[in-house]
């Protein structure tokens, strides 16, 4: 992996919260579940719809589109129609900063 860079901060993230921001020219979903943060691609594995005009439960996205939920933890699609897992990257917290890059999941 090459490094992180900054694409938020804690403090405009708050417990129950998502937001989009962009990563290398990528749509990313930050989600702070319980106090911790996590980052998935914005995109609906399912229907090109943006994850981040959703809803957000507990470790849960769902699709504003189609309804498709998946788990913020670790980006597997809990239901249909979707049926693929979203990406994941790495998340750093360096202060109130909120650092990503990409995991290495293979």
């Amino acid at each position: 992996m090459s490094g992180y860079s900054k694409v938020a901060s804690l403090s405009e993230l708050a417990k129950g919260e998502m937001k989009m921001v962009t990563f290398n020219g990528e749509d990313i979903l930050l989600a702070n579940v319980e106090g911790r943060i996590h980052a998935v691609s914005d995109l609906c594995t399912h229907a090109d719809a943006s994850l981040s005009d959703g809803y957000i439960e507990a470790n849960e996205v769902e699709c504003p589109l189609h309804g498709s939920r998946f788990d913020l933890t670790n980006g597997k699609a809990l239901c249909l129609p979707a049926d693929e897992p979203l990406k994941l990257y790495d998340v750093k917290i360096e202060g109130d900063d909120i650092l990503i890059g990409t995991a290495d999941t293979d």
